[in-house]
């Protein structure tokens, strides 16, 4: 794994940002997968300024959102698809058939699974896939224990996921229990992952990490295994390593 410290959250954005745009400038067709939650929103404003103000183009990307919540309709402005219309898709040029992220309100959640992979597989995977990293070491919706050969599935949410992200909703009760995402094995098939981590609060998990062992404990050392991950990490997430040092 490759590791570039930025100063913090704004340039942390950039850099990602500016990586983005020269593949999506540099192909000429481009499967791009793309995470939610706060992490990526300075990364999606940086998107929306650059199509303003130097007309980089979308309609050659295809995107592939990681995880869904189970329950919510893609008009919910909790879910996902919300998120990335309101965040991103609504304000560049790329063609909302060609962004897909799995529906949680389908009637069949399974079926909804094994569509998700399949659909997939019959795109070519991901050329490029955003992460980040939960304090429990989720990646995706991927909790503890998950199996590293697990490919899209429903999912159990920690109580230390909906607590995170309850800041969205109302109250905690409202936070959906469960979600549908990509699976690791789905995750690791990308040929390249950027992890983006910020904030002194994901310190630890950027510390066990790149130091703790490789085992299903803790979902995201499975990126050790994967032969092109950059992790674009701010000095406050950095903190712990510093002080290991």
């Amino acid at each position: 794994m490759k590791m570039i410290e930025v100063k913090d959250y704004q340039e942390m954005s950039k850099r990602v940002a500016e990586y983005i745009i020269e593949k999506v400038r540099t192909s000429k067709k481009l499967n791009l997968g793309l995470a939610t939650g706060g992490t990526p929103v300075g990364t999606y404003t940086n998107l929306i300024e650059d199509h303003k103000q130097n007309y980089t183009s979308y309609q050659d990307v295809t995107t592939f959102n990681l995880d869904e919540y189970v329950g919510l309709s893609g008009d919910d402005s909790n879910s996902y698809r919300y998120y990335m219309n309101d965040q991103l898709f609504d304000h560049i040029d790329i063609h909302k058939s060609n962004t897909y992220i799995p529906r949680g309100d389908a009637s069949d959640m399974q079926k909804e699974c094994l569509d998700y992979e399949k659909l997939l597989t019959e795109h070519g995977g991901i050329d490029l896939q955003i992460l980040g990293i939960g304090s429990n070491g989720h990646i995706g919706f991927n909790e503890p224990g998950t199996s590293f050969d697990s490919n899209t599935h429903l999912v159990e949410l920690a109580p230390s996921t909906r607590e995170a992200n309850a800041r969205y909703f109302s109250s905690l009760e409202e936070v959906p229990t469960k979600a549908v995402t990509m699976g690791i094995a789905t995750i690791m098939k990308s040929k390249e992952i950027l992890l983006l981590i910020s904030g002194e609060n994901k310190s630890e998990a950027l510390s066990q990490l790149l130091h703790g062992e490789v085992n299903e404990s803790f979902p995201a050392s499975v990126l050790r295994n994967h032969p092109y991950v950059t992790i674009i990490a701010d000095k406050a997430a950095i903190a712990a390593e510093k002080v290991r040092n």
